[in-house]
């Protein structure tokens, strides 16, 4: 055995030897690796120096996509409040009453069922801001622009319906206080105010909207009247991301004004490679505008396949079904216990826009639940050229109501047909079925005689649909009420 062990020695490190200068042998040659499209040339085991420019474009455009995941929820948002500012002439201490069909067309997924009245507050223009908020039954909040729910105003606010003062105070002023008002402190300079009324009756709710009041907490002795303000009928808007180098332009300009959160430092090194940075002007060289350019159309497929094909565990309500739930973050902070929800966000703010804990509201009867539907039950997407039905259940398990709206896949706003009307709810005439369940269908021609429970869609656009439980009850939590998917008329 000890005679055996010196040619076991030699006999190992020779195979050893063989190896390393056959790795060493291809190492040196001019190998060329293929990445994202690029072709890279390698000099021994580094990269050519003629490839290194090409690596960084492809960096760039890589975490570029990725910039434009991250900033779904803040480009929303201030696209939205350009449209207020610019489009509709509304000022931050003004509302805007968003009522008929018309008006909601430029609203990421809007409800169609109920009016929304929306304030953007500018505390940078406004410093300390009031919102007076009179008594009666309303519903509303205030979230920052990323879209974390940031209080909750009315009957489920600290007023309780009884009516208020609130004075919203920038992230910069530390310690303000003022008797009398319920402070908020705000995490981003500009926040999205929004409310709607509980009662029925349009008169009660034209009389609340009416003593709501917005003002500069400076000018509390002597405020400006609050102006109420609606879209404007012969203009066509969208306060959605926009495409392209504007989807860029927008972002650079509302984060001028707001601040840099610890989350959100690596991204910011990210854009300054792109052009983007606090304090300087937005004027990014061919290679960084052709990047961009691209990377904001490739930003948007992925937004897409993130929000219509969801990856996440558990998001089908029925497993044998492809209802999903439209929300997958766990709170409104967009928090984790070990990471922060950036897919989930992402898949969210892509096609839908204000975010509160009570649309995720797990307590019977109370809250709302939302489930989307973006194919067929064959797995196809939802084509507006075909013809669909779905069968709603009798007792579907809502305490208030349910409402299905389609959206264009598109814009992810009403769909603009020219029948005027995107929604179908249990607000509305249906025809019933003997059994109590509804019948209901989409396609570019009604059913004969089934009119009333018909949703028009446009040939050669692809639509969506949102399913909303207004007070859901234990049959929607346990499941016990159960929905099929949309099937395909043929």
């Amino acid at each position: 055995m000890k005679n055996k062990f010196p040619i076991f020695l030699a006999t190992f490190f020779l195979i050893l030897n063989l190896g390393c200068e056959k790795k060493t042998t291809e190492n040196a040659s001019t190998a060329t690796v293929a990445s994202s499209g690029n072709e890279i040339k390698m000099d021994g085991e580094l990269p050519s120096k003629e490839s290194i420019p090409k690596l960084f474009d492809e960096m760039d455009f890589q975490q570029a996509t990725q910039c434009y995941l991250w900033g779904l929820p803040i480009v929303a948002f201030a696209e939205w409040q350009q449209q207020h500012y610019k489009t509709f002439h509304a000022t931050s201490n003004d509302l805007v009453l968003y009522n008929s069909y018309h008006d909601r067309l430029g609203i990421l997924t809007a409800n169609a069922t109920t009016p929304y009245i929306i304030s953007f507050i500018d505390l940078k223009a406004n410093g300390p801001t009031v919102i007076e908020m009179p008594a009666g039954r309303t519903a509303g909040g205030l979230s920052d622009f990323w879209q974390r729910e940031e209080a909750v105003i009315g009957e489920m606010g600290p007023d309780k319906g009884k009516g208020g003062k609130y004075v919203l105070v920038p992230p910069t002023m530390k310690d303000f206080k003022a008797d009398g008002y319920f402070i908020i402190p705000c995490t981003t300079v500009n926040n999205f105010f929004g409310f709607r009324t509980l009662d029925p009756d349009p008169k009660v709710t034209e009389e609340l909207v009416k003593k709501v009041k917005i003002y500069p907490y400076a000018q509390r002795a002597n405020p400006k009247a609050t102006k109420i303000v609606s879209p404007p009928a012969d203009k066509k808007w969208y306060g959605i991301q926009p495409s392209g180098i504007k989807y860029w332009e927008c972002l650079h300009a509302i984060l001028q004004d707001e601040p840099v959160e610890e989350r959100d430092r690596f991204f910011m090194a990210w854009l300054k490679n792109l052009g983007i940075e606090k304090g300087k002007p937005f004027t990014p060289d061919d290679r960084q505008k052709k990047i961009l350019i691209a990377a904001a159309e490739k930003g948007e497929q992925m937004a897409m396949a993130n929000s219509y094909e969801k990856r996440f565990a558990d998001v089908r309500h029925w497993p044998d079904k492809k209802w999903d739930y439209v929300i997958t973050m766990k709170n409104s902070a967009q928090r984790e216990e070990n990471f922060d929800e950036f897919f989930e966000r992402s898949a969210y703010f892509y096609e839908a826009v204000t975010f509160s804990n009570a649309m995720i509201s797990k307590t019977p009867n109370l809250g709302q639940a939302y489930l989307g539907n973006y194919s067929d039950s064959n797995g196809n997407w939802l084509d507006g050229g075909k013809n669909y039905t779905l069968n709603v259940p009798a007792n579907p398990p809502a305490v208030n109501f349910w409402s299905i709206t389609v959206y264009d896949s598109a814009t992810r706003c009403l769909i603009d047909n020219p029948q005027k009307n995107a929604d179908l709810s249990s607000r509305k005439d249906l025809i019933k079925n003997s059994d109590g369940s509804v019948d209901l269908y989409f396609g570019p021609k009604a059913p004969a005689g089934k009119e009333k429970n018909w949703v028009q869609t446009l040939p050669g656009k692809h639509w969506f649909t949102y399913m909303r439980f207004y007070g859901p009850t234990k049959a929607y939590f346990d499941k016990s009420w159960k929905m099929d998917d949309i099937k395909e008329v043929k």
